[in-house]
């Protein structure tokens, strides 16, 4: 499975992401735990999905076992170690098309964030 984690486009396996004894676990969090988990990770890196990108995989993983229509979320931090409350989140559903697009840019090292933007996030548009 895709998952478009702010301007990286993840392959996410699900038998890689948790053994069952640990995905039983999961489903006990809520979505706003994992939320809320998302904004403390990025409050810490903003760039998370291009400097840890294991840890990028689990969150989404969380995000997608808690929201399984949301194929791609969007954590702006404001600066490097600001408060988890000041990092906006937003969750999308894309189309096949489009995530098989982004990540096809990605394989070839063409995707760019001003690209996953006018793509998906739209925060550039003018």
């Amino acid at each position: 499975m895709l998952f478009l984690l702010n301007d990286v486009v993840l392959n996410l396996d699900g038998a890689q992401m948790a053994p069952p004894v640990a995905a039983q676990r999961f489903k006990a969090l809520t979505m706003g735990f994992v939320e809320k988990l998302g904004r403390e990770l990025f409050s810490e890196e903003p760039l998370l999905p291009h400097r840890h990108p294991e840890r990028a995989r689990r969150l989404a993983g969380l995000i997608m076992l808690k929201q399984p229509t949301v194929n791609a979320a969007l954590f702006v931090a404001q600066a490097r170690g600001c408060s988890e409350s000041l990092v906006a989140v937003r969750y999308a559903q894309i189309s096949f098309e489009v995530m098989g697009l982004l990540y096809e840019r990605q394989q070839a090292g063409s995707l760019t964030t001003v690209e996953a933007d006018r793509q998906v996030w739209r925060r550039l548009a003018a």
